[in-house]
């Protein structure tokens, strides 16, 4: 039995993230599309807001998989755990 339960979102917390995201990557599009400056700076902020939307989505994947990384572990020590008292007769005299 697993006595630490992973915390899962729920749907709406789900599309809530989604659409903030979608939100702010179209508002910030908008934003440099608008921008009273030449095609060469509206480009070069374009390409920076990709960088920042590709490491952010890299560090949440390296984030999540930290996590996962430290919940198999523990589920491994817990595992190896129940074991051990599983078989621990407290009773049993050696040598008998």
């Amino acid at each position: 039995m697993d006595t630490n339960p992973q915390p899962r979102t729920t749907t709406a917390f789900h599309v809530q993230s989604m659409a903030s995201f979608g939100l702010s990557l179209t508002a910030v599009t908008a934003g440099i599309v608008y921008l009273p400056v030449g095609a060469w700076i509206r480009a070069f902020l374009a390409v920076g807001l990709l960088y920042v939307v590709t490491s952010a989505f890299t560090l949440a994947k390296c984030v999540r998989d930290q996590q996962d990384a430290g919940s198999v572990t523990r589920r491994v020590d817990q595992a190896r755990m129940d074991k051990l008292l599983a078989e621990h007769d407290p009773y049993h005299v050696p040598g008998a």
